[in-house]
């Protein structure tokens, strides 16, 4: 993990971004190429059909995703593109997206994503993976 950061700078970083705030996102776990983006399950983030909306779904595992990369290769990074693979309609309390670093180097890192959500009873049930990459925009300090 690169020296400057830990999970206390990663949130603060979270908590400057406007959407993440709308979201109501929290950073739950960061370091070692990893990190877990989660928020909670309201009203107003589902579709007609009473199921996570897929935005949700692709700002969480985007998120994440750079949070994992942060992690990895320090700050400076920008999102060059990923994808999500919808696996079933995704419903519950709590939405989870743990990202984890496939491969980081100079330039970009390579990232996968879980996405699962949380029922009440603490059932946890995979709905989403995804894959992005992050570049690396500045020499980190």
């Amino acid at each position: 993990m690169h020296e400057t950061l830990d999970l206390n700078l990663a949130r603060k970083v979270l908590a400057a971004q406007p959407f993440s705030v709308l979201l109501g996102a929290r950073l739950t776990a960061f370091g070692d190429g990893e990190a877990t983006l989660e928020l909670d399950l309201r009203d107003d983030l589902l579709n007609q059909h009473g199921r996570v909306h897929g935005g949700v779904l692709g700002y969480a595992a985007e998120n994440a995703a750079a949070f994992a990369a942060g992690s990895a290769v320090g700050p400076g990074l920008v999102t060059a593109g990923f994808t999500v693979d919808f696996l079933r309609p995704a419903k519950g309390e709590i939405l989870r997206s743990h990202a984890r670093v496939i491969r980081a180097g100079r330039t970009r890192a390579v990232c996968r994503c879980d996405l699962t959500t949380i029922d009440t009873d603490g059932t946890s049930t995979l709905y989403a993976v995804a894959q992005g990459t992050i570049a690396v925009t500045e020499t980190a300090p």
